[in-house]
């Protein structure tokens, strides 16, 4: 007879698999390059036990390792195995031909935007303009807490999704979240339908963002322009032509996403 050890083991194992698994993991929540026995001193195992699945995981193109500091660190493989899951696709379906109208008319770079445990990720971009371009690459991401697009879709979130996407972002954060500030400034996003700012990070740059909803009437992405100011335009004009050029974009791409009727939010 089996005893109750035996009974609670998983039917089936794959030890090489799971390892593999513990350190892309690993990897991922760390946010910086790894050295192997700092892999090895994460994950509870010796270097002898990692040595053959970091070898494999460098072959296959799931990791990298800085020659100057034998430290490894993850590439965008598993990145763009994600676009390929069926809910990205028909998101990307829907707002590609959307990005390269916008990055048409408005002559700016329009950013395609998701929200994954804490952080914004770039998932699509265009660039746009005829002599230079802003273009974040795909992939980068911050704190949604801390950037325009993540808090456009934090806005339209039921409270306890957004609750959640908090406590990812604080746990990612070396400073605390200030809960008051942010609740705040989703308030004011939500009742506009969009977000319009200076950028955070970039001198000379306005953020101008919409989200982009889903079948189930909550932001599922939002796109974002970073407009790039020239001092002979009359950029505060251009800032709400192009904010009307994007909201009816966004528009577009969510009745694509959701053709049966669902909650109105203002856009």
């Amino acid at each position: 007879m089996s005893s109750i050890e035996d009974r609670e083991k998983p039917a089936y194992s794959a030890p090489a698999l799971t390892k593999g698994l513990e350190v892309l993991e690993l990897l991922a929540e760390a946010g910086v390059p790894l050295t192997m026995k700092e892999i090895a001193d994460g994950l509870g195992r010796s270097k002898n036990e990692i040595f053959r699945m970091l070898v494999a995981l460098q072959e296959r193109g799931y990791i990298e390792r800085d020659p100057e500091t034998d430290a490894f660190y993850l590439t965008d493989r598993l990145f763009k195995l994600g676009l390929h899951t069926p809910r990205q696709q028909d998101l990307l379906t829907a707002a590609m031909p959307e990005l390269a109208a916008i990055a048409l008319e408005c002559q700016q770079s329009p950013h395609l935007v998701v929200v994954n445990h804490g952080l914004t990720v770039v998932i699509a971009a265009v660039p746009g303009g005829d002599d230079m371009s802003f273009t974040l690459r795909l992939g980068y991401g911050r704190l949604a807490t801390d950037s325009t697009s993540g808090q456009v879709v934090l806005a339209f979130q039921p409270p306890a999704v957004a609750r959640k996407v908090i406590e990812e972002s604080q746990g990612r954060s070396a400073v605390p979240i200030d809960r008051a500030a942010l609740e705040a400034n989703l308030a004011a996003i939500h009742a506009r339908g969009h977000e319009l700012r200076s950028s955070r990070d970039f001198v000379g740059i306005t953020d101008i963002c919409c989200p982009i909803f889903g079948a189930d009437g909550f932001a599922a992405a939002s796109i974002i322009i970073a407009y790039v100011n020239r001092h002979a335009h009359d950029n505060q004009a251009r800032h709400e032509t192009t904010l009307g050029v994007l909201q009816a974009s966004c528009s577009r791409i969510s009745a694509k996403l959701s053709p049966r009727l669902r909650v109105q939010h203002p856009v």
